[in-house]
C-alpha cells in the first residue's frame, strides 16, 4: 500500500502547509466518507464547515478560504485545490491490468500488419490487415482494429472497442470500454418511387488527433467522404454520438448523452454540456459553451454562451426562465 507524510505531499504540490500530523496518508477521499488516514478536498468555501466533522487528517484547501487545521490536523493551502487533488489521484493510482506476455496467443493479427516495440495485444483481439500501431500502443481484450487503420504511440485501447478500416489516430489516446471509431455515418434518403429509404454509401474515415479521450459507449462515425475529424487533446464523455463528417477543434469538451448530428464544425475550445443536441451543417466557434440538455438550431458565436431548447443567449433564457416563474406565482 503507498503511504505518504504530509510533508511529501505538500513538496509535491509546492503548497503551504499550515497545520501538522504524524499521520501516514494512504489515500485520498470525500470529506464525509474520510477516515484519519486520507486526504481530502477543499475547493468551495460552501464546505468548508464539513471540516469540523470530517475525520480526515489533511486538506488539501483553495488558498482563498479563511478555515483552521484543528488539533493534529493539517491544511495544504494552494491556488486550485482541484488540479491538486489530481495530481493526489496520480500519486494512489494503482497497476493497469497486467500482461503476461506481449500478444496473447488468442489473439489475431494479419501477417502484413506493422506492430511497433513494446506494445501489449490481449486476449481476443483482432489487428486487421495493413493495420499499423505505434510503440507501446496497448490493446486490452477483445478489441478490434481493422485494415489500413493507422494508431499513434502510447494509445491505450480498452475492451470492446473498434476501430474500423482506414481510421487515423494520434498519440497518447484513451479509448475506454466499447468505444465505436468508423461506424458509417447515419445517411439515407427517400427511394424514387416512395416506397422505401435508400443507404448512402460512407466512403470517408475518422482522424482523430493526439491526447484524444474518448469515453465508454460513445461513438464517432466515419464520413461520407473525406473525413470525421476530432482535434487534439478532445475530451469526450460516455453515451457521445459524433456524427459524420463533423469537425472538432482543439480542446473541446463532450459531456454524457451529447451529440452533434452530420456536419457540425466547433471551433477550440467549444463545450457542450451533458444531454445537448446541435443540429447539422452547423458551425459553434471558439470558446462557445452550450449548456446541458440544450438544442442548438443556429450558428453559435466565438465565447458565446446558449442555453435552452432551442438554444439562446444563456442569460436571456435566464430572464425568460425568471419571468415565467413570476407569472406563474401570481
Amino acid at each position: 500500500m503507498k503511504s505518504f507524510t504530509i510533508q511529501e505531499i505538500s513538496t509535491i504540490l509546492k503548497g503551504k502547509l499550515v497545520g501538522n500530523t504524524n499521520q501516514q496518508i494512504t489515500g485520498p477521499e470525500k470529506l464525509d466518507k474520510a477516515e484519519s488516514n486520507h486526504i481530502t478536498f477543499i475547493g468551495s468555501s460552501r464546505y468548508s464547515k464539513q471540516w469540523k466533522t470530517s475525520k480526515a487528517s489533511v486538506a488539501i484547501v483553495n488558498d482563498n478560504i479563511e478555515i483552521e487545521p484543528g488539533k493534529n490536523r493539517a491544511l495544504i493551502k494552494v491556488k486550485n485545490a482541484d488540479l491538486s487533488m489530481a495530481k493526489i489521484l496520480e500519486l494512489f493510482e494503482l497497476d493497469p491490468p497486467h500482461f503476461d506476455v506481449d500478444t496473447h496467443p488468442t489473439a489475431v493479427v494479419h501477417k502484413s500488419a506493422v506492430i511497433g516495440k513494446n506494445c501489449k495485444i490481449g486476449a481476443g483481439c483482432y489487428v486487421g490487415k495493413d493495420v499499423i500501431l505505434g510503440n507501446e500502443v496497448i490493446l486490452y481484450p477483445n478489441v478490434t482494429i481493422l485494415d489500413e487503420t493507422k494508431i499513434g504511440d502510447g494509445t491505450i485501447v480498452w475492451s470492446g472497442t473498434v476501430i474500423r478500416e482506414r481510421c487515423e489516430i494520434g498519440s497518447y489516446c484513451i479509448f475506454h470500454i466499447n468505444v465505436s471509431i468508423g461506424a458509417d455515418g447515419f445517411g439515407y434518403r427517400p427511394s424514387e418511387d416512395g416506397k422505401g429509404l435508400v443507404k448512402i454509401p460512407q466512403i470517408g474515415n475518422v482522424i482523430i488527433g493526439n491526447a484524444v479521450e474518448i469515453g465508454a459507449n460513445s461513438c464517432v462515425d466515419r464520413g461520407k467522404f473525406s473525413s470525421t475529424i476530432i482535434g487534439d487533446g478532445c475530451k469526450i464523455d460516455n453515451l457521445v454520438q459524433i456524427g459524420h463528417n463533423s469537425i472538432m477543434g482543439r480542446s473541446c469538451i463532450m459531456a454524457g448523452h451529447s451529440g452533434l448530428a452530420g456536419s457540425v464544425t466547433l471551433g477550440d475550445g467549444v463545450i457542450i454540456g451533458g444531454s445537448a443536441s446541435i443540429k447539422d451543417h452547423l458551425t459553434l466557434h471558439s470558446g462557445a459553451i452550450v449548456g446541458a440538455g440544450s438544442g442548438v438550431m443556429k450558428d453559435v458565436p466565438a465565447g458565446k454562451s446558449v442555453l435552452g431548447y432551442p438554444a439562446k443567449d444563456s442569460r436571456e433564457a435566464i430572464r425568460e426562465w425568471m419571468t415565467i416563474s413570476k407569472l406563474a406565482k401570481k
